[in-house]
């Protein structure tokens, strides 16, 4: 869409394979050279974590970088868990795996699902349902919500001058200073960042303030992985690269181009091959908004199986949910882009309901 911009989301991969599967497929060696010792300032844990990189090409010089954590207790039976940011990544790998496991007769990669939270989806429908959250929300006029709607071309990628004009007045001028992935909390408002003396000391992680969500956490998380003594812990940044990391990549964003405009039929053949699969929305993200998903979902035209209801912990609203045939949408109430940072109970609970096969509690 002319002017919009997706940043990304916040997702979750599942895939139930014995974690001693995945270890033993590396080399002995390679997986001591990659165990942690100790992170700066981190307390002493139970469980073991291992970081480094996986080398996906090695005649172009491509890595993955991964941070493994196993569980604290009897890990070599523990489902593993994927967890991977990005509106496309979870879908079309969990596609990459089916078609993985038809064409092979060995190996077999037991996949059973996957969730995926604030996620793009859909061009069209995300940039029609975006726009719609941003008026619904009062975060922009009439006037300009109408011109928005008759001079950007959401059926096209290519932007517009008389679109990203009309964009960019509404960033500037009507959205004012607020968090955009979660318009209700305070945005982070120190002009000149310095860390707060946790960060400051050289052998303390970062602590979230005592009274909950802080919104300059992602200030804190830039910071402490940048430093040296972090990135040499995880075997991070071997090669020196010559930028520092980001919460969120703008290198990516301007050189990523093969990004699918619509996961939409990729959705349909997940859903034919039985896989479970949920999809949730943090309701305060004006990026990639609940209105977004919503669109998008409804052209998969689905039969619903279990109508739309609030579902709760304790005797608290903690969001809605229907329950489709082949695909579970829930909404968690209060949460923005990031829905375990800024409602991590709510999350878990998601999280649990997902992993056990069942609808969320309607008391």
């Amino acid at each position: 869409m002319g002017g919009l911009r997706k940043i990304h989301s916040s997702s979750l991969f599942i895939s139930f394979l014995p974690l001693l599967t995945i270890i033993a497929t590396a080399a002995p060696d390679q997986q001591a050279l990659d165990q942690i010792s100790a992170l700066p300032g981190q307390p002493p844990v139970s469980f073991k974590q291992f970081s480094g990189y996986v080398t996906v090409n090695a005649e172009h010089g491509r890595a993955l970088f991964y941070w493994l954590t196993e569980a604290a207790n009897d890990a070599a039976k523990k489902p593993l868990v994927l967890w991977l940011n990005g509106g496309h990544y979870v879908p079309q790998l969990a596609k990459k795996i089916l078609d993985y496991n038809k064409a092979s007769s060995e190996h077999f990669i037991n996949l059973k699902g996957f969730i995926v939270g604030n996620a793009v989806t859909d061009y069209y429908h995300d940039s029609l349902g975006t726009v719609s959250y941003w008026w619904s929300h009062s975060m922009i006029s009439d006037r300009t919500y109408r011109s928005i709607l008759s001079n950007c071309n959401f059926t096209s990628t290519k932007g517009s001058r008389s679109c990203d004009h009309v964009i960019n007045y509404a960033v500037s001028h009507e959205f004012g200073d607020i968090d955009q992935y979660s318009i209700y909390t305070p945005s982070c408002t120190a002009p000149n960042f310095t860390a707060p003396r946790s960060l400051r000391l050289k052998n303390t992680l970062i602590r979230r303030r005592s009274y909950g969500y802080d919104p300059c956490t992602e200030n804190y998380a830039e910071k402490y992985y940048n430093r040296p003594d972090v990135q040499e812990a995880m075997h991070a940044n071997t090669t020196s690269i010559p930028y520092k990391w980001t919460a969120c990549s703008d290198l990516l964003l301007k050189t990523w181009g093969d990004s699918e405009l619509s996961m939409l039929p990729t959705y349909k053949e997940l859903i034919r091959a039985g896989l479970r699969i949920w999809v949730f929305s943090g309701d305060t993200d004006s990026v990639v908004p609940v209105t977004a998903t919503r669109f998008s979902i409804n052209h998969l035209n689905l039969t619903v199986n279990i109508p739309w209801y609030p579902w709760y912990i304790g005797r608290q609203v903690a969001g809605w949910t229907e329950v489709y045939e082949g695909l579970t949408f829930a909404i968690v109430r209060g949460a923005g882009h990031e829905v375990p940072l800024l409602q991590p109970r709510r999350a878990f609970r998601l999280f649990q309901s997902f992993l056990a096969g069942k609808p969320l509690p309607k008391s």
